[in-house]
C-alpha cells in the first residue's frame, strides 16, 4: 500500500535562483511523475530542481559525475531518487544519511522534496562534495550537509555510529557489502534503503548472513516503475532490530 501523498512545503526561493535548464516538458514530467510517487513539488521546489540540473550540466564538462544525459536527468535522477516516498514517508526532524552520494543522489532531491529531513551526504571523492556543497549553497538547501570520507569509517564514530532513521544508498556495490556498510549507521527501529535495479532477489539472499550478524533483517523488496519510462527499480528496504531489553540493560 503506497504511503499517502504529502504535500512539501520549501521556504521561499531566492530570487538567484532561476528555472532554467529544465525544458517545460521535463518540468511537467518532473511534477507529474513526483505526484505518482507521492510527492507534490511547488514552484519553489521546481525551481531549485531546475537549478541543480542547469549546476550538474556544467559541472560535469569538468568533473565527469553522470554519464545520464541531460534529456534523461529527470526520470533517472530526480524520480528515481524520490522513488524512496513509494516505499515509506519520512517523518519531521528524522536522519538521513546518503552513502555514497556521488553528485548528489538521491540525497539532494530528497532533502529538497523533504525540508523537514536533516539529510547528510556522504562519498570519499573530495571533488563530488565540492559540486554537492556548492548546489547546497546556491539553492539555500539548509537541512543537507556534506560529509567526507568512507561509511565504514563514518560509522565508527560515536556522533554517527546507529545515529541515523533512514540510510540510503544507490548504486554504490552489491548487497552482501553493502549490508556492512550501512546498517551500523542505522539507529535500532530504522532503516536502510538500497536501490536496486531487477533481480535483486539472489543479491538480497546472499547478504542474509551478514544482516542476522549486523542485527538486521530484510524487511521487503518494492518493485517501483519510474514514471514515465519503462524502467523499473527495486528498493531494498533493510530493518536494524530494536534493542531487547536484556540488551539495554
Amino acid at each position: 500500500m503506497q504511503p499517502k501523498t504529502q504535500r512539501m512545503l520549501t521556504t521561499e526561493m531566492p530570487d538567484s535562483i532561476l528555472p532554467h535548464m529544465l525544458t517545460e516538458r521535463q518540468i511537467e514530467h518532473l511534477q507529474r511523475g513526483a505526484a505518482e510517487l507521492g510527492v507534490i513539488l511547488d514552484g519553489p521546489c521546481v525551481a531549485k530542481f531546475a537549478r541543480f540540473a542547469s549546476m550538474l550540466e556544467e559541472a560535469n564538462r569538468r568533473l565527469n559525475l553522470t554519464r545520464i544525459p541531460q534529456e534523461d536527468i529527470v526520470p533517472l535522477h530526480f524520480l528515481d531518487s524520490l522513488t524512496l516516498a513509494s516505499a515509506l514517508t519520512p517523518r519531521p526532524g528524522e536522519r538521513l544519511i546518503d552513502v555514497g552520494t556521488g553528485a548528489g543522489f538521491p540525497g539532494l532531491p530528497i532533502a529538497i522534496a523533504y525540508p523537514q529531513l536533516d539529510v547528510t551526504l556522504v562519498d570519499g571523492t573530495g571533488k563530488r562534495l565540492e559540486f554537492v556543497s556548492s548546489v547546497i549553497d546556491e539553492l539555500g538547501i539548509s537541512n543537507a550537509v556534506t560529509l567526507h570520507g568512507r561509511a565504514e569509517e563514518i560509522a565508527r564514530l560515536p556522533q554517527h555510529r546507529a545515529g541515523y532513521h533512514l540510510v540510503t544508498a544507490r548504486a554504490v556495490a552489491k548487497l552482501p557489502a553493502l549490508v556492512g556498510w550501512l546498517l551500523p549507521l542505522v539507529r535500532p527501529g530504522g532503516r536502510a534503503i538500497a536501490y536496486k535495479g531487477r533481480n535483486v532477489e539472489i543479491e538480497a539472499d546472499d547478504a542474509r548472513s551478514v544482516l542476522q550478524r549486523l542485527g538486521g533483517e530484510l524487511d521487503r523488496i518494492v518493485p517501483v516503475s519510474l514514471p514515465g519510462t519503462d524502467i523499473e527499480r527495486q528498493l531494498v528496504i533493510l530493518k536494524k532490530k530494536e534493542a531487547s531489553a536484556r540488551s539495554r540493560r
